[in-house]
């Protein structure tokens, strides 16, 4: 039987002013999964991959991925989930055409897109009929952290944490990913346990659309965690928590206060380590306020970096060319895009089914 659907996953900006490893935003840049399964039209071709599927890449990253699906890391995922699952390959005739607007290495989930869009896909595929927060289960066993992964799934403004694991449940979820993704021979990948993550989607106001500023260079999270210090003081986790209590209450206030959110956008944990990283950001930070820039409501650097994110009302060109020039001056080259929060979040349409 011949089958066509599309899954769509946005893009997410995490660690959102004050909430590292906590909140994040889904956003309207989407990685697009184009699928049809037909083994008259694809069958033969199919069988050159060891598991039965044709891929194909446009957009970001189009010449980086690999096209074996074992090899690639969206069709991995899948066939994690699959493997679970009892089923052992894609159908005979698969096709997958990727389409992909999300910008690799710049803080913009583009790996979570693509784990999303993966345990979608094998859904999808399987016909399990798993809920959204069920499939959440499986991201969260190929990327450990929940805020990007939340926001692309789910969609809007949310915030997410791990549960406390039990002794066996942590052996299962923290082992190493090539255990998960490519299990030795005779070997099985652990399934996921159950309701792994919890999060809560907040009110965000209508009005806060979400500049999004992004140098032309990749940072790799394991760059940008590998500067964070190992421990904390009491002072600067605190900081965090007050902040972290009052934004996500103001961003969704009839009446937008732009200090009170610029004041609750301020972050201790993460900002100033990785500011080594990338050229700029400390100015970007510290010289933006809503009062030289009208329409500002706050601004945080956007996941690992280096893309800046900015929370505004109004004003987005100005604000977007001024940031820009202080990169300028720093030999940095960025584009920009305005972008809005994907309150849908991650979806799957099917388009025939024959």
């Amino acid at each position: 039987m011949a089958r066509e659907f599309v899954i769509r996953v946005p893009a997410s900006s995490a660690n959102i002013g004050p909430g590292f490893d906590v909140l994040g935003i889904g956003l309207n840049l989407y990685l697009t999964i184009n699928v049809k399964i037909d083994a008259e039209q694809f069958g033969e071709e199919s069988k050159k991959d060891p598991f039965n599927c044709l891929i194909s890449y446009e957009g970001e990253g189009a010449d980086e991925v690999p096209f074996q699906s074992d090899k690639n890391f969206l069709t991995q995922t899948a066939l994690y989930v699959l493997r679970v699952n009892s089923v052992r390959t894609f159908p005979l005739g698969t096709r997958i055409l990727v389409h992909n607007d999300v910008p690799l290495g710049r803080g913009l989930g583009s790996s979570g897109t693509a784990v999303v869009g993966g345990v979608l896909l094998a859904n999808a595929i399987g016909g399990f009929g798993f809920s959204k927060q069920r499939c959440l289960d499986y991201c969260l066993m190929i990327e450990r952290h929940p805020d990007n992964i939340t926001a692309s799934m789910m969609g809007g403004f949310v915030g997410s944490f791990l549960r406390d694991l039990s002794k066996s449940e942590s052996e299962r979820v923290h082992q190493p990913l090539e255990n998960i993704l490519s299990p030795k021979k005779g070997e099985t990948s652990t399934d996921a346990p159950s309701n792994l993550g919890t999060h809560v989607k907040y009110h965000m106001s209508e009005k806060i659309k979400c500049v999004a500023i992004i140098p032309q260079f990749e940072v790799s999270t394991n760059k940008s965690r590998s500067v964070l210090p190992s421990s904390y003081s009491r002072e600067d986790i605190v900081f965090n928590l007050q902040r972290l209590a009052v934004l996500t209450s103001a961003v969704g206030a009839e009446n937008l206060d732009p200090a009170l959110i610029y004041s609750a956008m301020q972050d201790r944990l993460h900002q100033p380590y990785r500011k080594v990283l990338i050229p700029g950001l400390s100015e970007v930070i510290t010289k933006f306020t809503p009062e030289n820039h009208p329409g500002l409501l706050g601004i945080c650097l956007s996941g690992a970096g280096p893309t800046i994110l900015c929370l505004a009302t109004k004003n987005f060109n100005q604000i977007a060319s001024d940031v820009i020039e202080i990169f300028r001056k720093k030999n940095v080259i960025c584009k920009w895009r305005l972008l809005e929060p994907a309150y849908e979040g991650a979806t799957v349409e099917e388009i025939s089914k024959l």
